[in-house]
């Protein structure tokens, strides 16, 4: 009897922690009310829309024709009959969110880069004109003031440090024009790098993201922002990424003291260690961030750094992954001493660094290299890049960003071409490319070879 009690007593114990544990699992799965979110929410989400002048294009000649008649001619005089002749206004619309009770909105820098008109329509339908407080392109931010009395609907920042993959997240905006949309998902992953900057940190959701989203609030379970919608995959469906928050709340004060943002800058060009890499320099792991090259004079000049570095640790802060230390360094005031660990051939090392001004056109700690004069960004490739922006080519420099109006697309070069020489001298890393360009004369022509697919193509630049 007593024995047949302790087993009554013990499959009770049993079954009250599975069913607890049952509990819990539903508990941590439930899915929100996103009716409720949405009422709560869309009275922050703003409307955008913007306004700037583009010049006429310019009608080519054509060659004289030696051999009469040219019967291309009728068609080539109505294609450039059809194009404006005189300046005109082109229109896009884009997403916000209000942050203050001030009129702060915060969105994207490509939604209102180079408008000469911006404004602002919030969710009861009040429409206002708007003026650029500050914008950084590198992480894509802007913010804007509206001048608006009374209290507004804030939209509350929450902290995307403690985002995870799997949760619920909310994206409203205004898709292709449509006002006031509101989509769900869950995070599909976090720490996401797609080349579109040196601060690649993107959090990347299945909420459905499309043109016009952009700038837009991308909300947790909480009903607060944990990123701000900014970019899809051309061809993609259920795949969209987002600004995490924090980094916006990094340089927001500065955006709306300052209008722009002061970042670190150390001076160093740097890759992944590779297996390989890993081995050949004597160290275990594929951690750090190797330095390939470092820049004269600057701060990781003066400290002593040299390329074949592996840098393993940043004030305090371990570098697991190598896109974490151009972060690391932007975000760290200009002045402050910084202790640097690294491996020197394959021996532990510390070394004091003082942080300096970024400025434009210098790398703060990232493997790649921003060149005004021509328009571009590069990047040196590796493996795992390659496979990111779908190309086969997987050593070398990979343009990931052109100017609009710049040198470079003047020339017909594109996001993804690999430069494989310049002026006939091979480029295997970007340090190759910045001595190259640097080195052309103001005036000149710069002849670049490129891969672009299966193929191979020679452009040229004409350096202003």
């Amino acid at each position: 009897m007593n024995l047949f009690l302790r087993f009554l007593k013990l499959s009770v114990v049993v079954t009250t922690l599975t069913v607890m544990q049952a509990g819990w699992a539903m508990a941590t799965s439930v899915i929100p009310d996103f009716v409720e979110l949405a009422k709560k929410l869309k009275p922050s989400v703003v409307n955008i829309s913007t306004a700037k002048t583009i010049a006429p294009q310019k009608r080519m000649q054509r060659p004289p024709n030696s051999f009469g008649q040219d019967p291309f001619e009728d068609f080539f005089n109505r294609f450039f009959d059809n194009i404006p002749q005189h300046s005109y206004k082109q229109r896009s619309l884009g997403s916000g969110f209000i942050i203050s009770n001030e009129g702060y909105i915060l969105t994207n820098n490509h939604v209102v880069a180079d408008a000469d008109e911006i404004k602002v329509k919030l969710g009861d339908g009040r429409e206002f004109k708007a003026e650029i407080k500050g914008t950084d392109e590198k992480l894509d931010l802007a913010v804007l003031k509206i001048d608006v009395k009374g209290d507004l609907p804030v939209a509350k920042l929450g902290d995307s440090d403690t985002t995870q993959v799997g949760e619920w997240v909310m994206a409203i905006g205004n898709p292709f024009g449509l006002n006031q949309t509101v989509t769900a998902g869950i995070v599909s992953a976090t720490g996401r790098v797609i080349g579109s900057g040196p601060y690649d940190d993107f959090i990347q959701t299945d909420a459905s993201i499309n043109p016009g989203n952009s700038g837009g609030p991308l909300f947790n379970a909480e009903g607060k922002v944990i990123g701000i919608n900014a970019a899809i995959v051309a061809g993609g469906q259920g795949i969209g990424f987002a600004i995490p928050i924090n980094m916006a709340k990094a340089v927001l004060p500065q955006l709306e003291e300052k209008g722009k943002v002061t970042r670190g800058w150390l001076g160093v060009a740097i890759q992944p260690v590779t297996s390989e890499l890993a081995k050949s320099f004597g160290v275990e792991g594929e951690r750090g961030a190797l330095v390939s090259d470092v820049t004269k004079d600057s701060p990781a000049d003066k400290a002593g750094l040299k390329s074949g570095d592996i840098i393993l640790e940043f004030d305090g802060k371990q570098i697991l992954e190598m896109n974490y230390l151009p972060r690391l360094v932007a975000a760290t005031p200009v002045g402050k001493k910084v202790k640097l660990k690294l491996l020197r051939n394959g021996k532990p090392k510390t070394v004091t660094v003082i942080i300096e001004q970024l400025k434009e056109g210098e790398g703060s700690a990232q493997p790649g290299a921003e060149q005004d004069r021509i328009g571009m960004t590069v990047r040196e490739l590796n493996p795992e890049l390659a496979a990111q922006i779908g190309i086969k080519e997987t050593k070398g420099v990979v343009v990931m960003a052109v100017k609009p109006g710049g040198l470079a697309e003047e020339a017909g070069i594109v996001n993804g071409d690999v430069i494989k020489e310049i002026n006939g001298a091979r480029i295997n890393t970007v340090a190759d490319f910045t001595k190259a360009v640097s080195a052309q004369k103001k005036g000149g022509v710069m002849r670049l070879l490129l891969r672009r697919g299966d193929g191979s193509l020679f452009v040229a630049v004409n350096v202003e």
